[in-house]
């Protein structure tokens, strides 16, 4: 089993801290880092990749240090957030010259596999600036995993796709999940935390907010304390059918607009249209006042 450690590990530059004394494991399988962007996911990716040293504490992989030890890269591939693949290559050039690099024993047959995991044997010969978003993020895929290695990095691989681009890759990595591979993958987009089936780690201002089953963290998102602005045919009346509501804990009515705070997210969201109809309010809008990812993951650091 192939598992990536982070023990204790800081990372800063001069006075700014990027990653603040973080401590996770991530085992064979699928893991979503999650986080709001600048939140310190990149420098743990490249921690991890042994791209950067860590200020204090520890980073393995396989047991083995990943900074200053080539030998990881035999069980590593990284696709970074920024593409840098020379649009003039066709993929096939692309991901033979990677098999190359790694001076496997047959190149040629390593591409060809690489190539087929991801599904892009039947446009490998075109080149490279030719491809949509999606195609060129398995190309990278692929040039990461021509060694076949037991642990792969991606950092960000659904910016910029569309989400017909984004199931396809979800799907892809699910099922090299599945071969027994440990897969770490970042993200800024709540919604992906849905598609996953495995772990999720939640980092926040350089420091681990959250860990565990990605049902656990979404309950977390999902009951913590929201504001809505609601609009309706009579604000006032509303208000006073919302304010006895267990699931409320305030209720406020200035220069006739309503802004409710519920304890419950799930609980009133169930219960705010039954009640207006109830009462024969007719509901024109609802509106999240707190909804900014920073806010939903801070408060996952403060829980």
């Amino acid at each position: 089993m192939t598992a990536v450690e982070l023990t204790e590990a800081s990372r800063w530059y001069g006075n700014v801290v990027a990653v603040n004394d973080v401590t996770l494991t991530v085992g064979p399988g699928l893991t979503g880092l999650l986080g709001p962007n600048g939140a310190g996911k990149t420098t743990v990716l490249h921690l991890m990749a042994g791209l950067l040293s860590p200020s204090q504490g520890t980073v393995t992989i396989g047991g083995k240090p990943a900074w200053r030890n080539p030998d990881v890269y035999r069980t590593l591939g990284l696709v970074t957030e920024r593409e840098s693949v020379p649009g003039f290559l066709t993929a096939w050039e692309f991901v033979l010259a990677s098999a190359k690099l790694h001076k496997l024993p047959d190149p040629a047959a390593a591409a060809r596999t690489a190539l087929g995991i991801v599904e892009m044997e039947s446009a490998q010969d075109r080149a490279i600036s030719t491809y949509s978003k999606g195609m060129r993020q398995r190309t990278r895929v692929a040039a990461a995993l021509v060694h076949d290695p037991g642990v792969l990095l991606l950092d960000e691989p659904f910016n910029g796709m569309d989400p017909r681009q984004r199931l396809h890759m979800m799907e892809l990595l699910h099922r090299m999940a599945e071969e027994g591979r440990t897969i770490l993958f970042s993200s800024h987009i709540l919604e992906e935390v849905e598609q996953l089936s495995g772990t999720v780690q939640v980092i926040v201002a350089g420091r681990l907010a959250a860990s565990g089953d990605y049902r656990h963290i979404r309950r977390l998102m999902t009951n913590r304390p929201h504001v809505f602005t609601i609009e309706s045919s009579d604000n006032r009346r509303l208000a006073t059918v919302l304010i006895g509501q267990e699931s409320v804990s305030a209720v406020t009515l200035t220069d006739g607009t309503l802004q409710v705070h519920a304890s419950d997210y799930g609980t009133f969201a169930r219960a705010l249209a039954k009640l207006a109809k109830a009462s024969g309010i007719r509901l024109t809008g609802i509106l999240p006042a707190d909804e900014s990812l920073e806010k939903v993951f801070s408060y996952l650091v403060a829980t």
